[in-house]
Protein backbone atom coordinates (compact mmCIF):
# COMPACT_ATOMS: atom_id res chain seq x y z
CA UNK A 1 0.00 0.00 0.00
CA UNK A 2 0.95 3.40 -0.48
CA UNK A 3 -0.42 6.59 0.94
CA UNK A 4 -0.90 10.13 -0.90
CA UNK A 5 1.64 13.26 -1.44
CA UNK A 6 -0.02 16.26 -0.16
CA UNK A 7 1.73 18.37 -2.97
CA UNK A 8 0.36 16.74 -5.75
CA UNK A 9 -2.05 19.04 -8.10
CA UNK A 10 -5.30 16.74 -7.52
CA UNK A 11 -4.25 16.11 -4.04
CA UNK A 12 -5.88 17.17 -0.92
CA UNK A 13 -7.47 20.71 -0.48
CA UNK A 14 -8.41 22.86 2.45
CA UNK A 15 -11.03 20.20 4.15
CA UNK A 16 -8.81 17.88 4.00
CA UNK A 17 -5.98 19.77 5.42
CA UNK A 18 -7.49 21.84 8.11
CA UNK A 19 -7.83 25.38 6.81
CA UNK A 20 -8.12 27.30 3.89
CA UNK A 21 -5.23 27.26 1.53
CA UNK A 22 -5.03 31.15 0.23
CA UNK A 23 -3.64 30.40 -3.61
CA UNK A 24 -6.32 27.31 -3.68
CA UNK A 25 -9.02 29.68 -2.78
CA UNK A 26 -7.53 32.25 -4.90
CA UNK A 27 -7.65 29.87 -8.03
CA UNK A 28 -11.26 28.90 -7.07
CA UNK A 29 -12.43 32.20 -7.09
CA UNK A 30 -10.29 32.62 -10.60
CA UNK A 31 -11.52 29.52 -11.88
CA UNK A 32 -15.68 30.54 -10.88
CA UNK A 33 -15.21 34.05 -12.73
CA UNK A 34 -14.34 31.97 -15.75
CA UNK A 35 -17.09 29.47 -15.83
CA UNK A 36 -20.18 29.43 -14.32
CA UNK A 37 -20.86 25.34 -12.78
CA UNK A 38 -23.62 26.27 -10.25
CA UNK A 39 -26.02 24.69 -12.33
CA UNK A 40 -24.84 21.43 -12.08
CA UNK A 41 -26.10 18.90 -9.07
CA UNK A 42 -23.60 19.21 -6.15
CA UNK A 43 -21.53 16.80 -6.63
CA UNK A 44 -20.85 16.52 -9.78
CA UNK A 45 -20.31 20.05 -9.69
CA UNK A 46 -17.20 19.56 -6.64
CA UNK A 47 -15.51 16.63 -9.19
CA UNK A 48 -15.95 19.13 -12.25
CA UNK A 49 -14.60 22.08 -10.14
CA UNK A 50 -11.89 20.00 -8.26
CA UNK A 51 -10.45 18.74 -12.04
CA UNK A 52 -10.71 21.92 -13.82
CA UNK A 53 -8.41 23.28 -10.63
CA UNK A 54 -6.05 20.69 -10.64
CA UNK A 55 -5.29 20.88 -14.31
CA UNK A 56 -6.45 24.25 -15.20
CA UNK A 57 -8.37 22.98 -18.18
CA UNK A 58 -11.90 24.58 -18.78
CA UNK A 59 -12.86 22.11 -21.58
CA UNK A 60 -13.41 19.68 -18.63
CA UNK A 61 -16.81 21.44 -18.02
CA UNK A 62 -18.07 19.69 -21.04
CA UNK A 63 -15.64 16.46 -21.38
CA UNK A 64 -16.09 14.91 -18.17
CA UNK A 65 -19.43 12.61 -17.67
CA UNK A 66 -20.78 12.33 -14.20
CA UNK A 67 -23.41 11.11 -12.67
CA UNK A 68 -24.96 12.38 -9.46
CA UNK A 69 -25.94 8.52 -8.30
CA UNK A 70 -22.59 7.09 -9.17
CA UNK A 71 -21.09 10.05 -7.23
CA UNK A 72 -23.54 9.80 -4.33
CA UNK A 73 -22.60 5.89 -4.25
CA UNK A 74 -18.93 6.46 -4.35
CA UNK A 75 -19.41 9.07 -1.60
CA UNK A 76 -21.10 6.82 0.84
CA UNK A 77 -18.34 3.92 0.00
CA UNK A 78 -15.30 5.96 0.80
CA UNK A 79 -17.46 7.12 4.18
CA UNK A 80 -18.01 3.45 4.96
CA UNK A 81 -13.74 3.15 4.52
CA UNK A 82 -13.60 0.88 1.66
CA UNK A 83 -10.57 -0.35 -0.03
CA UNK A 84 -9.69 2.22 -2.99
CA UNK A 85 -7.44 0.84 -5.71
CA UNK A 86 -5.30 3.01 -7.91
CA UNK A 87 -3.39 2.34 -11.25
CA UNK A 88 0.00 3.66 -10.57
CA UNK A 89 1.96 5.58 -8.29
CA UNK A 90 1.35 9.21 -9.68
CA UNK A 91 -2.69 8.59 -9.13
CA UNK A 92 -1.53 7.37 -5.46
CA UNK A 93 0.50 10.16 -4.72
CA UNK A 94 -2.25 12.43 -5.31
CA UNK A 95 -4.72 10.66 -2.94
CA UNK A 96 -3.66 12.08 0.51
CA UNK A 97 -4.93 10.34 4.07
CA UNK A 98 -6.41 7.47 2.78
CA UNK A 99 -5.07 4.33 2.33
CA UNK A 100 -4.34 3.21 -1.08
CA UNK A 101 -4.05 0.00 -2.93
CA UNK A 102 -1.61 0.13 -5.87
CA UNK A 103 0.43 -2.78 -7.36
CA UNK A 104 2.02 -1.77 -10.25
CA UNK A 105 5.47 -2.07 -8.41
CA UNK A 106 5.05 -5.37 -7.27
CA UNK A 107 7.96 -7.35 -8.67
CA UNK A 108 4.59 -10.08 -8.76
CA UNK A 109 2.98 -7.72 -11.64
CA UNK A 110 5.80 -8.03 -13.67
CA UNK A 111 6.11 -11.52 -13.94
CA UNK A 112 2.82 -12.13 -14.23
CA UNK A 113 2.77 -9.74 -17.03
CA UNK A 114 5.57 -11.53 -18.34
CA UNK A 115 3.98 -14.87 -17.87
CA UNK A 116 0.41 -13.97 -19.22
CA UNK A 117 1.69 -11.78 -22.01
CA UNK A 118 -0.66 -8.67 -20.54
CA UNK A 119 0.90 -5.01 -19.57
CA UNK A 120 1.94 -4.62 -16.36
CA UNK A 121 -0.99 -2.10 -15.43
CA UNK A 122 -3.44 -4.99 -16.14
CA UNK A 123 -1.33 -7.79 -14.49
CA UNK A 124 -1.17 -5.02 -11.18
CA UNK A 125 -5.22 -4.76 -11.89
CA UNK A 126 -4.98 -8.09 -11.30
CA UNK A 127 -3.12 -8.46 -8.17
CA UNK A 128 -4.66 -5.60 -6.80
CA UNK A 129 -8.18 -7.17 -7.07
CA UNK A 130 -7.36 -10.04 -4.91
CA UNK A 131 -6.35 -7.60 -2.03
CA UNK A 132 -9.14 -5.65 -2.82
CA UNK A 133 -12.22 -7.60 -3.97
CA UNK A 134 -15.46 -6.25 -4.46
CA UNK A 135 -16.88 -3.01 -3.65
CA UNK A 136 -13.84 -1.06 -3.56
CA UNK A 137 -13.34 2.49 -5.39
CA UNK A 138 -11.05 1.96 -8.84
CA UNK A 139 -8.98 5.07 -9.86
CA UNK A 140 -7.20 5.20 -13.13
CA UNK A 141 -5.76 7.82 -14.20
CA UNK A 142 -2.68 6.66 -16.69
CA UNK A 143 -3.23 3.24 -18.12
CA UNK A 144 -5.86 2.27 -20.70
CA UNK A 145 -5.02 -1.42 -19.86
CA UNK A 146 -5.57 -1.20 -16.50
CA UNK A 147 -8.97 0.09 -16.79
CA UNK A 148 -9.66 -3.10 -19.52
CA UNK A 149 -9.08 -5.26 -17.41
CA UNK A 150 -11.28 -3.55 -14.40
CA UNK A 151 -13.98 -4.24 -17.36
CA UNK A 152 -12.82 -7.91 -17.87
CA UNK A 153 -13.60 -8.70 -14.75
CA UNK A 154 -16.25 -8.84 -11.96
CA UNK A 155 -15.16 -6.58 -9.80
CA UNK A 156 -18.86 -5.37 -8.75
CA UNK A 157 -17.15 -1.69 -8.27
CA UNK A 158 -18.72 0.82 -5.71
CA UNK A 159 -16.96 3.31 -8.27
CA UNK A 160 -15.05 3.63 -11.46
CA UNK A 161 -12.92 6.90 -11.51
CA UNK A 162 -11.48 5.87 -15.30
CA UNK A 163 -9.87 8.91 -16.56
CA UNK A 164 -7.05 7.38 -18.10
CA UNK A 165 -4.52 9.50 -20.61
CA UNK A 166 -3.23 8.94 -24.37
CA UNK A 167 -3.69 8.54 -28.19
CA UNK A 168 -3.64 4.36 -27.75
CA UNK A 169 -7.30 3.26 -26.55
CA UNK A 170 -7.93 5.55 -24.07
CA UNK A 171 -10.74 7.33 -25.36
CA UNK A 172 -12.40 3.82 -26.59
CA UNK A 173 -12.07 2.30 -23.07
CA UNK A 174 -13.54 5.28 -21.51
CA UNK A 175 -16.72 4.46 -23.74
CA UNK A 176 -16.84 0.88 -23.30
CA UNK A 177 -16.92 2.15 -19.21
CA UNK A 178 -20.00 4.04 -19.86
CA UNK A 179 -21.38 1.59 -22.33
CA UNK A 180 -20.81 -1.57 -19.39
CA UNK A 181 -23.25 0.54 -16.92
CA UNK A 182 -21.14 0.39 -13.67
CA UNK A 183 -21.08 3.33 -11.70
CA UNK A 184 -18.54 5.53 -12.80
CA UNK A 185 -16.95 9.07 -13.61
CA UNK A 186 -14.88 9.41 -17.04
CA UNK A 187 -14.27 11.63 -19.89
CA UNK A 188 -14.92 11.40 -23.18
CA UNK A 189 -11.40 12.55 -25.07
CA UNK A 190 -8.39 10.93 -25.05
CA UNK A 191 -6.91 13.18 -22.13
CA UNK A 192 -6.82 12.70 -18.12
CA UNK A 193 -4.01 11.94 -16.42
CA UNK A 194 -2.87 11.28 -12.78
CA UNK A 195 -3.64 14.58 -11.72
CA UNK A 196 -7.38 14.24 -12.90
CA UNK A 197 -7.98 11.25 -11.22
CA UNK A 198 -6.71 12.06 -8.09
CA UNK A 199 -8.72 15.13 -8.42
CA UNK A 200 -12.20 13.54 -8.66
CA UNK A 201 -10.89 10.96 -5.94
CA UNK A 202 -10.16 14.04 -3.57
CA UNK A 203 -13.30 15.66 -4.59
CA UNK A 204 -15.34 12.71 -2.94
CA UNK A 205 -13.36 12.08 0.07
CA UNK A 206 -13.83 15.57 0.83
CA UNK A 207 -17.96 15.01 0.58
CA UNK A 208 -17.36 11.70 2.13
CA UNK A 209 -15.59 13.65 5.10
CA UNK A 210 -18.64 16.63 5.21
CA UNK A 211 -21.15 13.45 6.53
CA UNK A 212 -22.16 13.15 9.80
CA UNK A 213 -19.59 11.19 12.32
CA UNK A 214 -21.85 8.33 12.49
CA UNK A 215 -21.95 7.51 9.01
CA UNK A 216 -17.72 7.28 8.67
CA UNK A 217 -15.00 5.07 9.98
CA UNK A 218 -12.64 7.25 11.38
CA UNK A 219 -10.35 8.18 9.80
CA UNK A 220 -11.73 6.50 6.28
CA UNK A 221 -9.60 3.32 7.51
CA UNK A 222 -10.59 0.28 6.55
Amino acid sequence: MVTGNENARGGAGPAERGGPDPIEVESYRILRSRIDLSHLAPLTRAVTERVIHASADLDYASDLVCDEAALASGVSAIARGVPVVTDVAMVASGITSYPVICKIGDSLAARLARTVGITVSAAATRLAFGEAGPGAVWVVGCAPTALEEILRRDVSPALVIGLPVGFVGAAAVKEALRASGLPAVSNVSEKGGSAVAAAAFNALLRAARAQPAETRRPGGAR
